[in-house]
């Protein structure tokens, strides 16, 4: 059985902010496991499903294996970043006739979300994707973490704090 938490990670930076921030929730919860999105190759929802051969099949599969799913986002233009968009997006591949067991594997997983962004200000409607697609899915929307990174430095010990709170209240 795999550990109980995953992060999906979308961003264009694989080692950016938000991989810093990931890694500072990997280093207080070891028992949660790391999927970056740019590790897989996956394209956009096709109402005809000429995309699947591509990687998001065994890559959702492996994911509905995990108790807790907590996707992880840089703020880009006031949503999330096209990677986990496109994820989510894919996520349909999984909603029709032939393929609804798999979907409806997400029924009573847990969701939460960290967004990072250039500072402390959240925009209206943000989570908003995040919470009508668990509510969709029958998943249970826990939390969100919203941090920044100051002058891209090191992780401060006010935001230590705030991940290591939001690891506590997800589990």
């Amino acid at each position: 059985m795999k550990n109980k938490t995953v992060i999906i990670m979308g961003s264009s930076r694989s080692f950016g902010n938000t991989r810093r921030v990931v890694d500072e929730f990997l280093s207080i919860n070891s028992n949660a496991d790391l999927i970056d999105l740019n590790h897989y190759v996956f394209s956009y929802y096709d109402y005809e499903f000429r995309n699947a051969s591509d990687d998001f099949d065994n890559l959702l599969k492996s994911i509905l294996e995990y108790d807790i799913m907590v996707f992880a986002t840089p703020i880009y233009w006031y949503t999330m970043s096209a990677q986990l968009k496109t994820f989510f997006d894919r996520i349909s591949d999984f909603l029709t006739d032939e393929n609804k067991d798999i979907g409806r594997r997400f029924r009573g997983k847990n969701m939460a979300v960290i967004s990072c962004g250039r500072d402390d200000e959240l925009f209206e409607g943000f989570i908003m994707p995040f919470k009508e697609t668990a509510n969709y899915l029958g998943m249970v929307y826990r939390d969100h973490l919203h941090v920044w990174i100051e002058n891209d430095l090191s992780i401060s010990v006010n935001t230590h704090n705030k991940i290591k709170e939001f690891v506590r209240s997800i589990n």
